[in-house]
């Protein structure tokens, strides 16, 4: 799939609350706050660390301690704490930079790079950027509290409240209105997760973060997705860092059986294959994930797009280029991208379509030609074998 990276959006964003402190006499000097430690960045540095350690810990009140702000962004943070404690973090870090520290009365606003890994789902950590605002504890003057939070490519548990669910090989984030549904969706994707790995040739985790929620704002905001309007998709790989992770449109969540199961495979096929089709064309990325998605099912149930029959039946096709493989035809252009991978199988065997891959993956590589060496076909001429094979299979006119 395409890249996607959410845009930058507020986790919270509130009003710091400000007491306002008035002399007894006209004689007595203003109150004035307590003046910040001449270190501020260790100061803060500290704080984040005791941020760090009581999420660790699963501790509430140690991380309360280390919050200020009004009573939204200190009930969206304790939402943000709970959230985090059900995640299998193996590695949660801030790091912050110096350099960006500024200086407002008695606030200090700083970005700091948030580093983090889930245990057993991220081949690598996931660095991403905040801007952070504190102010001095005014009972510890030492302690710097944070009052508000801008947080770059948010995911859902730093949105709202979330719910997580483990399977085998498989982290489910869901919601209150999404959760019931876990003990399904996670059994489609172990079984899922199982299907691929028999037929991707790629070594993978074998793992995968899916997540399903009923609110559907983290799947709207992300970006460079198939046709850019990431509401008309049932579900998307997307990239998090060095691992693939896949977001379930909320109208999938309820609709079990066939081919919601045959949804999830296309999508860990994604997973799968990972890196290996960044420089493929889109038609081989997706016919592949369709073809390996329909593996499980019976002929009689591999069911193909109404309208990418009627495609086949006018026979005039070439296969879509990637600017226009997600347009308004893209239920079209999905069923000939899968048809030409069967056929491509059919004709020269089930590993011919991975070492087309493979050869397409070459640096440099011109899909075009790399197909005329591999196949010995042009895309016009593999476009009308596989038109070919839909109408001797579907065609019931």
């Amino acid at each position: 799939m395409p890249s996607t990276r959410p845009s930058l959006r507020a986790l919270v964003a509130l009003s710091l609350l400000t007491a306002a402190l008035a002399g007894c006499s006209g004689d007595e000097p203003e109150a004035t706050p307590p003046a910040p430690p001449p270190d501020a960045a260790k100061a803060i540095t500290r704080s984040l660390d005791a941020r760090v350690e009581a999420v660790r810990d699963a501790d509430a009140d140690a991380f309360a301690k280390v919050v200020g702000g009004g009573g939204r962004f200190r009930d969206a943070q304790q939402t943000w704490f709970t959230n985090l404690t059900q995640l299998p973090i193996e590695r949660l870090r801030y790091r912050i930079d110096p350099a960006s520290l500024v200086r407002d009365g008695d606030a200090y606003a700083v970005t700091a790079d948030l580093t983090l890994q889930l245990e057993g789902y991220d081949a690598a950590p996931v660095t991403t950027p905040a801007r952070l605002r504190f102010r001095p504890d005014p009972r510890h003057p030492a302690r710097f509290l944070l009052t508000d939070v801008e947080q770059s490519d948010p995911q859902p548990w730093d949105l709202g409240p979330v719910q997580v669910r483990e399977g085998a090989g498989v982290l489910g984030v869901f919601d209150a209105g999404s959760v019931d549904e876990a003990p399904d969706l996670l059994d489609s994707v172990e079984s899922g997760i199982a299907s691929v790995a028999a037929e991707v040739p790629y070594d993978w985790s074998g793992s995968v973060v899916v997540y399903a929620l009923s609110d559907p704002e983290f799947l709207l905001g992300l970006e460079d997705v198939p046709g850019d309007q990431p509401g008309d998709l049932d579900a998307v790989a997307f990239p998090v860092g060095e691992s693939t992770r896949v977001a379930l449109n909320p109208r999938m969540l309820d609709q079990t059986g066939r081919e919601r199961d045959r949804l999830v495979r296309h999508e860990l096929t994604h997973v799968a294959v990972g890196a290996h089709d960044d420089t493929a064309p889109v038609w081989l990325s997706e016919g592949l994930a369709e073809y390996v998605a329909v593996r499980p099912l019976a002929p009689e149930d591999r069911r193909i797009p109404e309208v990418a029959l009627q495609a086949a039946e006018t026979g005039d096709g070439d296969l879509p280029d990637d600017d226009s493989f997600n347009d308004e035809d893209s239920e079209a252009h999905y069923g000939l991208a899968w048809w030409a991978v069967e056929y491509i199988a059919d004709a020269y065997g089930p590993s011919a379509p991975w070492q087309l891959l493979d050869a397409m993956a070459e640096p440099d590589a011109d899909p075009d030609r790399v197909l005329r060496a591999q196949l010995g076909l042009t895309t016009d001429e593999l476009a009308g074998q596989a038109d070919r094979m839909i109408l001797a299979l579907y065609d019931r006119s």
